[in-house]
């Protein structure tokens, strides 16, 4: 962060964020990263203090992907910076059950972007795709503003398994038919898993084509009183993965 006038960056944020800063963080560098960041994003307070909590800066950037290898720079790089190493969805509960789901999961999903991160559109859950005469469904449809590309999101509620970046690839193949346009840059993947063996996760990406990312989630601190009722339960983010939730063929 060199060269970043932290005086200049501190008028441009509320006196509030500065005092949460300055009362939370120990390290310049970090006062600054997080000062950057609501400036480019609009945190509220509460938002402030949450990213704060959940060490953000340690997150951001740190996923694993084989974004490298199968994007071009710089997409590459762009791509990875906007995924996260874990993902801290403080409002899940510890009992998660793909099959124990709720209605109305729509709107709960929309919210479901404040921790997924800026840039990202949502198009849609269980989104249809027809693939050789049969039917297949993606749990979380995005667009990415930024990198210009559709993100496709499977939410798993166990550990990452191999066959998980297969399933992948195969979607991401089919989207790059079926919805990219001509203007858009190929589209990428994240696995969201309850927890992943880093070795098996590389293992499993090493040779695929397609840029995947894979990242596991926790539900470990509680979130502050302004955000609870801003993001979902585990239950109605998985109402997308219920075999009676998914959308009709069209």
């Amino acid at each position: 962060m060199d060269g970043v006038n932290l005086p200049k960056i501190t008028t441009d944020i509320p006196w509030g964020h500065n005092i949460i800063l300055l009362e939370k963080l120990r390290s310049p560098a970090e006062r600054i990263w997080y000062a950057c960041q609501t400036i480019q994003h609009g945190w509220s307070r509460n938002v402030l203090v949450h990213q704060i909590e959940s060490s953000l800066h340690l997150r951001q950037g740190k996923a694993l992907t084989n974004f490298k290898r199968t994007l071009p720079p710089p997409q590459s790089d762009l791509a990875q910076e906007a995924l996260k190493d874990e993902y801290a969805f403080d409002f899940l509960a510890a009992d998660i059950c793909e099959r124990d789901v709720e209605r109305g999961a729509l709107d709960h999903i929309q919210r479901f972007l404040l921790e997924l991160g800026s840039g990202f559109a949502f198009v849609g859950r269980q989104h249809h795709l027809e693939v050789g005469g049969e039917d297949f469904y993606l749990d979380l449809l995005f667009y990415h503003l930024s990198l210009r590309c559709y993100v496709v999101i499977e939410l798993k509620a166990g550990a990452f398994k191999p066959e998980h970046a297969g399933k992948m690839s195969f979607y991401l193949s089919a989207a790059d038919d079926l919805l990219r346009h001509g203007d858009d840059r190929p589209s990428i993947g994240i696995i969201l898993c309850r927890s992943k063996n880093k070795v098996v996760a590389e293992y499993a990406l090493r040779d695929s084509g397609k840029p995947i990312g894979v990242s596991s989630y926790r539900s470990t601190r509680a979130l502050p009183e302004g955000l609870k009722d801003a993001l979902p339960g585990i239950r109605e983010l998985e109402e997308g993965l219920a075999p009676d939730a998914k959308t009709p063929p069209r």
